[in-house]
């Protein structure tokens, strides 16, 4: 442990800094926590991403005071908040650039202050705040750390919140039955105490066994081909394996490509990186095991898509939505869209490229559509960063926002279009099938890892063993008799021949249902079916 008094704006950056690598280390852990077993957990991942973009933007200015550090950590954890745990973190670290605001050093009580404001700001981003998840932790932390704070000691004061965050996450599924019924913490508050666990490493001058200290966090800047700006290919994958090192896998994809993430166990590891030859990379995987959920897609035919869109005539009304997989996004170009933001289940669109979408179509008037329960906390913050008019019709399912745009009228403003398509959601009825990604008991329901499991509204609804047999049995949950259109989207892995068997037994024993099948390229649920 240091022996000092006070800590500039190079500790802070080595504080966040030990907190993006023990974030690396158990971002596997977190995602594995989510309640419902199903392969989209991805909290972990969300806060690495948020801290890195805040660890990232806070390199530029690494030799600045405390002040000036806090505020690009607090800018760039905004900008690259991604989810509802990336979201409540960027306004925890808001609180604390507010508190530090014009100080040079980081002292004890400006910690205490900073967290108690970043508490404040988190219970606030909820419009409806529930306890036993990240809220519950940073209050009950912040206060713990307002209790040790009469020595002003930096050291003394961490050491108590670490702890009481620590505690606090234990208490999480006694105040959460659905944490206490999946039998797991809560994630985003177990994500709060490595960061602050790591905080307290920092000062000890401990790092983690295996791990070096990063001096800086690489900033992804776009390479030059031929004299052109490339920006190369977004790919993903999961390698199942065994003895997988990581540390190996990330050096290999580190001289390939950039925004490399790996994360896992030696037998499970997710990739995502950008690079101008992701062949090369995905060949280098296949030879250490089997590939899952491989996605290749072209940033530089996504930026023409944009550029394109700049030379688009002016509009009234503009929308954007969040969609996954290239079914979905011809079906709401089709219906309508302005620009599409590709993200969803396992990778929600950070606020950054959220707003650039919404800054970048031609018209000052934009409704945004999230598409998915995760995004719609981060949907809202991009109402108070862009200049234009936005508004949030807060769709949490890819049905729900198919039937908002059939109820957009290009006669009516923008308040009225707001109401309908807001009222048109909720007239809707999503049936979603995917497959258990571990044994748990929710709801009354208890399942193995790979059982298929159905959700209506969100809701657990149904478990089996036969994913066809599921779907036909969630559609019949539904009120199929007081309804007039079914859609039937079936995932990258869903064979067509059978969503169309589906179809036709709908049609036999429902005459007057008019049935659609579409492929939806949506890589982590089987089916998603839209009943209204």
């Amino acid at each position: 442990m240091r022996e000092v008094d006070f800590y500039g704006g190079q500790d802070l950056v080595g504080m966040f800094n030990a907190a993006v690598v023990w974030l690396e280390r158990r971002a596997a852990e977190l995602n594995s926590l989510n309640v419902f077993p199903v392969p989209d957990g991805d909290t972990g991942t969300n806060m690495l991403l948020t801290m890195r973009s805040a660890v990232a933007e806070a390199s530029r200015c690494a030799d600045g005071n405390a002040s000036t550090v806090a505020h690009s950590i607090a800018h760039g954890a905004l900008m690259g908040a991604r989810g509802n745990s990336g979201v409540i973190l960027s306004q925890i670290l808001r609180g604390l650039a507010l508190k530090l605001d014009g100080k040079d050093c980081l002292e004890g009580n400006d910690l205490v202050a900073g967290l108690k404001e970043g508490s404040n700001l988190a219970y606030k981003a909820m419009s409806n705040p529930v306890e036993g998840t990240i809220l519950t932790v940073i209050r009950e932390s912040s206060a713990a750390a307002e209790e040790a704070s009469a020595s002003n000691d930096l050291f003394s004061i961490v050491e108590a919140t670490a702890s009481a965050a620590k505690d606090s996450v234990a208490r999480t599924p006694f105040l959460l039955p659905v944490l206490r019924e999946a039998g797991v913490v809560d994630a985003g508050g177990l994500g709060l105490y490595v960061i602050l666990d790591s905080f307290l490493r920092y000062l000890r001058g401990e790092v983690g066994e295996g791990y070096e200290m990063p001096q800086q966090i690489p900033i992804e800047i776009p390479k030059v081909a031929d004299g052109e700006l490339s920006y190369g290919y977004c790919t993903e994958f999961m390698i199942e394996g065994q003895d997988l090192s990581l540390d190996e896998i990330r050096a290999r994809l580190e001289a390939i490509g950039e925004s490399v993430i790996v994360v896992g166990d030696e037998n499970v590891v997710r990739v995502h990186f950008h690079s101008l030859d992701p062949g090369s990379a995905i060949s280098y995987a296949a030879s250490l095991g089997t590939l899952r959920q491989v996605k290749v897609e072209d940033m530089d035919e996504q930026h023409e898509e944009f550029m394109a869109m700049k030379r688009l005539p002016w509009i009234d009304i503009a929308i954007v939505a969040v969609v996954s997989g290239k079914g979905l996004t011809e079906v709401f170009k089709s219906l309508g869209v302005t620009a599409v933001v590709p993200g969803g289940q396992t990778m929600n669109p950070s606020i950054e490229e959220l707003l650039s979408a919404v800054d970048t179509v031609r018209s000052d008037k934009v409704i945004l559509l999230p598409n998915n329960s995760n995004i719609v906390l981060g949907a809202e913050q991009v109402r108070g960063l862009s200049t234009k008019r936005v508004e949030i019709v807060p769709t949490e399912t890819i049905p729900q926002g198919v039937a908002a745009l059939l109820a957009f009228d290009h006669e009516v403003d923008l308040e009225a279009n707001v109401k309908a398509m807001g009222k048109a959601r909720l007239a809707v009825k999503t049936v979603e099938v995917t497959t258990a990604v571990r044994s748990a008991n929710i709801g009354g329901f208890s399942m193995k890892a790979g059982q298929a499991i159905g959700f209506l509204d969100g809701e657990m609804a149904a478990v089996g063993d036969s994913i066809l047999q599921l779907v036909i049995e969630m559609i019949d949950q539904v009120d199929i008799a007081g309804s007039e259109i079914v859609t039937i989207y079936y995932g990258a892995d869903t064979e067509g021949a059978e969503a169309e068997g589906i179809a036709r037994m709908l049609r036999q024993n429902h005459p007057h249902l008019e049935v659609e099948v579409i492929s939806s390229g949506e890589p982590h649920y089987h089916y998603i079916v839209s009943v209204e």
